[in-house]
C-alpha cells in the first residue's frame, strides 16, 4: 500500500511525476495556446501574449487537466518580446518533458513555434539574441559566480482574449531581481492564474501551487548558492 496521499487531482506536472512513481498509470498530451492578455500593472496597462499549455490524460483511468502558463510576450519593454518569450516557453516546456519522460510518462515533444504566432498575430517575426532565464543564472552560481536574487511576489489582474470571449484573471507573478557578473537584470514567471469569478474556489489552491513552484526553484538556489531571501504569495 503506498504510505504517501497523492493529490485528489494533479495541478502540475510534478504532481503527475509523482502519481507515477508511485504506481499509477498516468497518460499525458498537451495542446498549446497563446492568447492576447490584458494586463494591469499598477498604473501601466498594457497587452502582452501568454504561452500556455494545457495538460490532459487519465490517473488510474480517472480524467484531468490542467494548464501551465511557459512566458509571457509583448511588443513593449514592460517584458519579453514574443521572440524572445517563445525561447523562454520552449526551454521550460522542455524541461518539464524530460521531468515527466524520466519518470516513464510517454510524450510528444510538441513545441511552441514563432510560425504558430505569425499566423494568429501580426508584427512577431522580429528576432532578437537567446534571453537568459532564472536558470541560466542559477547555471552561473553553480559556476562560482556571485549570483543574488530578489524575489517579489505579485497578484496581477488581467483580462484574456478567446474565442470572441473575454475572461478576468489573476496572474500570481514572480519577478526576480538578478545581481550577478557585475551587472542587474529582470526577469519574471508566472506561477499560476485563476479566473476572478471562481476566486473563492480558486484562489487557495493556486498559491499552493504557486507556492509549490517556488519551493522547488529555491531549493535549486540554495544548492547553488544562490543568495536570496524566500517570499511566499
Amino acid at each position: 500500500m503506498n504510505t504517501l496521499s497523492p493529490p485528489i487531482r494533479p495541478n502540475r506536472v510534478t504532481d503527475l511525476v509523482t502519481l507515477k512513481t508511485q504506481g499509477a498509470s498516468v497518460t499525458c498530451r498537451t495542446d498549446f495556446e497563446i492568447l492576447p492578455v490584458d494586463f494591469q500593472h499598477r498604473d501601466n496597462p498594457f497587452q502582452a501574449f501568454i504561452f500556455l499549455c494545457r495538460y490532459s490524460g487519465e490517473v488510474d483511468e480517472k480524467d484531468y487537466g490542467f494548464r501551465k502558463c511557459y512566458a509571457r510576450g509583448c511588443p513593449n519593454n514592460l517584458c519579453p518580446h514574443v521572440s524572445q518569450a517563445v525561447m523562454i516557453a520552449n526551454r521550460y516546456l522542455q524541461k518539464d518533458y524530460r521531468k515527466l519522460e524520466q519518470a516513464g510518462i510517454a510524450m510528444d515533444n510538441k513545441l511552441f513555434t514563432l510560425e504558430e504566432m505569425t499566423v494568429k498575430f501580426e508584427g512577431v517575426q522580429e528576432t532578437h539574441a537567446p534571453p537568459l532565464a532564472i536558470h541560466d543564472y542559477i547555471t552561473l552560481a553553480k559556476e562560482g559566480n556571485s549570483v543574488s536574487v530578489t524575489p517579489t511576489i505579485e497578484f496581477v489582474p488581467a483580462v484574456e482574449h478567446f474565442a470572441r470571449q473575454k475572461q478576468q484573471m489573476a496572474f500570481l507573478m514572480v519577478h526576480f531581481a538578478i545581481t550577478c557578473l557585475g551587472g542587474k537584470h529582470h526577469y519574471e514567471r508566472c506561477l499560476a492564474c485563476y479566473p476572478m469569478d471562481r476566486e473563492n474556489e480558486e484562489k487557495t489552491e493556486k498559491m499552493e501551487v504557486a507556492n509549490s513552484r517556488l519551493r522547488l526553484l529555491y531549493n535549486e538556489f540554495d544548492a547553488a548558492h544562490v543568495k536570496y531571501q524566500p517570499v511566499y504569495f
